[in-house]
This record gives structure tokens, sequence and C-alpha cells, in this order.
């Protein structure tokens, strides 16, 4: 994998984390800002998908295994468009909270996808 990537994804999922937990605490649902913040996010986990499955496909093996590392790549790819379609559901602070809670779980599975290629 690419180390920078994965700094890059995690630090911008833990950024768009506190922008929605501060609109939590200011009891703001999500709105068109936090939306473009979930693109933005959402584009960094895909080109980490597509580099992840262009380095499968070219031979390399990630330490711990190829199922759990297409599973995690899978996973982070889905954790905040996931929460931006609850986050439109619930349109109180609520789906705010939904966001910022998928902006934390994305930076741990960048964290975990390190680990299991072999960081």
């Amino acid at each position: 994998m690419l180390d920078v990537l994965t700094v890059v994804t995690a630090v911008a999922a833990l950024l768009l984390a506190a922008w929605c937990g501060w609109a939590a605490y200011r009891d703001q649902p999500t709105k068109d800002w936090h939306f473009i913040g979930m693109a933005v996010v959402t584009l960094l986990a895909l080109v980490q998908l597509v580099v992840g499955t262009v380095r499968l496909a070219g031979g390399e093996k990630p330490e711990q295994g190829t199922t759990i590392f297409v599973a995690y790549l899978l996973g982070s790819f889905a954790c905040v468009p996931a929460a931006g379609f609850l986050s439109l559901g619930e349109r109180t602070r609520w789906g705010s909270v939904t966001v910022a809670a998928s902006g934390v779980v994305l930076a741990v599975l960048e964290v975990r996808l390190f680990d299991i290629w072999g960081g």
C-alpha cells in the first residue's frame, strides 16, 4: 500500500469526523458542505481501493492474508457513503453524529489496513 495515501485518507476522515462532530454539537444536521467533505474522503478511499486492487493483481501479497485485506478495503470504501446515506434519512443532529462516527471508523480501518499489508 501507499503509506502517504493511507495517512492522508485517515487524516481526512478524522477532519470530517471533527467537522460533523462540531455540527452535531451545534445541533445541526449534515448540510451540503458536509456531503462535499464526504465525497472527498470517499474519493480517497476509492483511490486506495484501486491501488490495493492493482497491487494485488500485480502479485504483491499482504502479510496477514488477501481475504481480510480485501474485506477491509471494501469496508473502508463503503463506510462513509453508507453513513452519508443514513444521515439523509435522519435530518437532525444524529445524522451528523453518524457521519462523525464513520470518519473515526474509517481512520481506524486505515490503520488496520496498514497493519494487514505489513506496515
